[in-house]
């Protein structure tokens, strides 16, 4: 009962906390009409919002959620120095080029962090999800071995979001 309680007011109680904590730094005080008037805000809000989310995956494995993000600041960094030096050489040897990646991840959020991951690597954009959200479409900036590109992505960035979510 309580906790049926608790759902109904803070459906989502960090984002109320959030709201609230925003409104009282937004307007630099904490006088008690802003006192209530936050926590009007920080409860409205999230009430009326919470039925447009879909649910989504629970992250099942923080420990290697982690190791992921360690390893995604990592290819940011080597990615970045891979990327400075092909194109402060002769920009004739680029070759660009668009690929189409078989996915194996069909839930918003992992799919959502694997392209985000993907954008966030210098060389490599997503473009485009496939309605049925078996393709993500993507640009490189220089492209070998389209196999090789997309075996790395599915191996080092699909398969780890695969383990985290469990999906």
């Amino acid at each position: 009962m309580v906790n049926r309680l608790r759902m109904f007011w803070f459906p989502s109680p960090w984002l109320s906390l959030l709201l609230f904590v925003a409104w009282l730094m937004l307007n630099n005080s904490v006088a008690p009409g802003h006192l209530a008037l936050g926590g009007v805000l920080a409860i409205a809000i999230p009430r009326l919002t919470a039925p447009l989310s879909d649910p989504q995956p629970r992250l099942k494995r923080p420990g290697l959620a982690i190791r992921y993000v360690l390893l995604v600041l990592g290819d940011i960094i080597r990615d970045n120095f891979r990327v400075a030096k092909m194109i402060m050489g002769p920009n004739q040897r680029l070759q660009p080029a668009f690929v189409a990646l078989p996915l194996e991840l069909h839930e918003p959020l992992p799919l959502t962090i694997l392209a985000g991951t993907i954008s966030l690597t210098p060389g490599t954009v997503s473009v485009e999800v496939s309605e049925d959200r078996l393709w993500l479409y993507l640009h490189t900036l220089h492209l070998d071995d389209e196999a090789a590109l997309i075996a790395h992505i599915k191996g080092r960035y699909e398969a780890v979001l695969k383990e985290i979510f469990e999906c």
